[in-house]
């Protein structure tokens, strides 16, 4: 954690709602999050709370009805949708559920990918997306395609391609659900590692057991914010 807390996301009044045929339907009502460097935090809440649209807000896949998205003190509304993607891909490290690696790229290849669209010299990309396959213990797997893979190990190399570009804000979305419990508990105590190193981490997800390995917590319901509580 950094001495000085420095708001690195910041959502204020966020509304969103989609318009279903006839049905309108308000998913978030008003949403007030602020978000320090280096902090670590859980998103959770039932099925139908707003998670999923609140995901996408955050990771700046989505844009809100109402409301301002800041991340690092800029206020993302302001931005075209070219300057949106390679700020959202500087700033904000994905790690999903279902991996999403390229079928056909080796590990290496998948890591160096989002490197490609900042014109980083193809020797530079491989160093990095080496170094950060290392440091999560992949370093014997470089040239394995993902179905050579399993599912931890994909999983590490998913969080490798988070981390290569060095964002801000790392968002994880449910990041442990295709993985058994032993394996799932190996990908957590990366984010603990990550967390301790001063990454600033957001998971969403719908367990406990993981939301309570955050010092922060913030619950959902009905499209708005009912706790917002320290866990430690």
């Amino acid at each position: 954690m950094t001495s000085k807390s420095k708001v690195v996301l910041s959502l204020e009044g966020i509304k969103k709602s989609y318009q279903m045929g006839e049905v309108r339907v308000d998913a978030l009502k008003g949403i007030n999050l602020s978000v320090n460097e280096g902090e670590h935090l859980s998103i959770i809440g039932p099925s139908g709370s707003g998670k999923s649209t609140l995901l996408h807000i955050l990771g700046l896949l989505d844009k809100p009805t109402n409301g301002t998205v800041s991340v690092d003190g800029t206020d993302v509304s302001k931005l075209t949708d070219n300057q949106l993607s390679y700020f959202r891909g500087k700033k904000i490290g994905f790690i999903f559920q279902a991996f999403h690696l390229v079928p056909s790229l080796n590990a290496l290849e998948n890591v160096a990918l989002p490197m490609m669209f900042y014109s980083v010299a193809k020797n530079e990309r491989e160093q990095r997306a080496k170094k950060a396959l290392d440091r999560l213990g992949m370093g014997e797997r470089l040239y394995h395609l993902p179905s050579e893979l399993s599912g931890g190990q994909r999983q590490r190399v998913a969080i490798a391609r988070s981390l290569v570009n060095e964002p801000s804000i790392l968002l994880a979305d449910e990041p442990t659900g295709n993985l058994d419990s032993k394996t799932g508990d190996e990908v957590l105590k990366i984010f603990d590692e990550l967390s301790l190193e001063g990454k600033t981490l957001i998971v969403v997800t719908h367990d406990m057991n993981i939301a309570k390995r955050s010092p922060r917590l913030v619950m959902l319901k009905d499209g708005l914010v009912e706790k917002d509580t320290k866990n430690k």
